[in-house]
Formats: structure tokens, C-alpha cells, sequence
């Protein structure tokens, strides 16, 4: 019976538009893809060392991923799994954003303390800009006219101006900022704090903080408890939030900045990613070397998928 209700949820729940969720793995130094029809996965694909970002280019006609201890960023055709070459990109590099002009890569060089831009069709650095120490997180604004970076250690977002390719300006977040992202309607900026335990949200039009959200998980210690990456749905109902070591997902109402739900997931959840619909989520877990497949309309898990060792990074494909 309850094999049969699982099936049932799975066929009730499956995309309209089939696709694939590509997850790097950092221990493994490899990909895997998962088809999100099947829910299993269908190929490992042998990358640089310790993959961690992974972004897939406008038409999604190549894959992008961050070799953060080869210092390099390796371009992929996706149909082959082949590298087709490799990009400057500045020591360490672990997050980057593709600006929506599909040409230029901002990424943040942890042991740097830079962020490096990157032109993919001429393959040349166009600009470093120099950032607060151990940058991680990156973000552009839909319009393209911002770049953001967190560094970790001086506790800031910096605002980067994408024409000028500088710093405008900087705002103080929690301890530890590891992600960040812009609403889609580009007016509020989200920044994760891990050690912090908070999201900030700040106002675009003048960089003010408009809220901070905090978490609360029954039975786990308030230490472990750190927020990293998140994903919004694009009809603005939910904002979902990895809790790191506290192996939940948050469920946040973006009007109200209220926390809805927490979903237990895999241990030490990272990143996540949504299929073609948005009707399930993708989220990785490092710890247990999986992947949990959460139903996005009853906020149900409804299965885990084994992939890698040290699943970080999550980026969708259609096919």
C-alpha cells in the first residue's frame, strides 16, 4: 500500500517537461545526472578537482563548473560530457554567476580575496576586483547592473557595479555570509549567513537591511543551524532554505519572511536546484552522499537519490 501511494505521488508529481539536475561532487571530483523523470541516476562525468559551482550557460548549450583546487573553470559540453576548455578564473575559485548577458562570469576566488570577471567567448579576464577576505557567495541582479559577493570573514556583501566592474557599495550581514540571491522581480537582495544563523534581506534601491530571518529547528541545537543555500519559486510563494549540519530544508514566505515549514532531508545539506515546473526540488546533501527529491506542492520529500561523495553544487538542464 504504501509502495503503491509512493508510486502514485511520483506519477502525480512528475514534470511536464523532461529534464536532468547535474550535481557536482567534491570528493569524487565528478558529476552526476539525474534524470528528474526516472529520479535515478543516469551518468558520472569525470571533472577537475573538487567541483563545487556549477552553472549552465542561457540556451543551457554548456555547462560551467568551478575545479576549485585546480584553479580553473571547466567548460562542458552537457550532450557528451566532454570539456570542451578550461577558463581563467583566479585561485580557489568555489561560486560563480553568469551575468545575463551569457558572456561574462563573475566568480568569487576564496584565497584571493578577489572577484574575478571572466569574458566566455574570448576566454580572457576583463577585471579582478578586489573583495573583503574568504569571498564565496555570488549574486547578479536581474537587470544586470549589480554583482554581488559575500565574503565570509569580513561579514559583507559587496555591491559591484557590472559596467564600471567596481565596488559601489558594501553592507554589513552576519557572521559567515555563504549565498546570496536577487527576488525576480530584482527590488530585494537575500544573503545566507552560516555561523550568523540569519538571511538579510536588503532593499536594492538604497542597499538597506528590510528584514532578518532567523530558524528554529525542533530538537537541534541552535549551532547547528546554518543557513547556506537557497531557491525561490518563481509565483513568490516559498523561499527554501538549506540548514547545513541540521539536515533541513526551511520553507520561508517571502511576503511575510516567516518560516512555514522545516523538511528533514539528507545530512549537511548545501545547494539545491528546481526542475523545468518547479514541482520538485533537488537539494544536496554532503554528508550522506545524496540527493533528496522534495515534492514541491505537498512539501514532502519523496525520494533519495545516491549519487557522489560530497554532493555540493545542483544545476537543472532540460533535454
Amino acid at each position: 500500500m504504501i509502495k503503491t501511494a509512493l508510486t502514485i505521488l511520483l506519477l502525480t508529481t512528475a514534470s511536464a517537461t523532461a529534464g536532468e539536475i547535474w550535481v557536482s561532487n567534491e570528493k569524487d571530483d565528478t558529476l552526476s545526472v539525474i534524470d528528474d523523470q526516472s529520479l535515478e541516476v543516469i551518468r558520472t562525468i569525470e571533472v577537475g578537482e573538487r567541483p563545487r559551482g556549477i552553472t549552465f550557460s542561457k540556451d543551457h548549450s554548456v555547462l560551467f563548473v568551478c575545479a576549485s583546487d585546480s584553479d580553473t573553470v571547466q567548460v562542458i559540453d552537457p550532450n557528451t560530457g566532454k570539456v570542451l576548455h578550461e577558463l581563467p578564473s583566479g585561485e580557489d575559485p568555489e561560486q560563480f554567476v553568469l551575468h545575463p548577458d551569457n558572456r561574462h562570469l563573475y566568480i568569487a576566488n576564496e584565497d584571493d580575496a578577489i572577484t574575478t570577471v571572466v569574458d566566455v567567448e574570448t576566454r580572457k579576464v576583463v577585471a579582478q576586483i578586489d573583495v573583503g577576505i574568504e569571498p564565496e557567495g555570488m549574486a547578479v541582479s536581474p537587470d544586470g547592473k549589480y554583482a554581488i559577493t559575500t565574503s565570509e570573514t569580513t561579514n559583507m556583501a559587496h555591491w559591484i557595479d557590472t559596467k564600471e566592474q567596481s565596488i559601489v557599495a558594501n553592507t554589513l550581514v552576519d557572521q559567515r555570509p555563504r549565498h546570496a540571491e536577487f527576488t525576480l522581480d530584482g527590488k530585494e537582495l537575500w544573503v545566507s549567513a552560516e555561523i550568523g544563523g540569519t538571511i538579510t534581506i536588503f532593499d536594492v534601491a538604497d542597499q538597506s537591511e528590510k528584514a532578518k530571518i532567523t530558524f528554529e529547528v525542533k530538537g537541534v541545537h541552535p549551532d547547528r543551524v546554518q543557513p547556506v543555500g537557497f531557491e525561490m519559486t518563481n509565483d513568490g510563494k516559498y523561499v527554501f532554505v538549506a540548514l547545513g549540519p541540521a539536515n533541513h530544508i526551511a520553507v520561508v514566505d517571502p511576503k511575510t519572511y516567516k518560516v512555514i515549514d522545516y523538511l528533514l532531508v539528507g545530512r549537511r545539506v548545501w545547494h539545491m536546484a528546481f526542475n523545468g515546473d518547479q514541482s520538485r526540488l533537488f537539494t544536496t546533501n554532503g554528508v550522506s552522499g545524496d540527493v533528496t527529491v522534495i515534492d514541491v506542492e505537498s512539501l514532502k520529500p519523496i525520494k533519495s537519490i545516491k549519487v557522489g561523495r560530497f554532493p555540493w553544487g545542483a544545476a537543472y538542464r532540460p533535454t
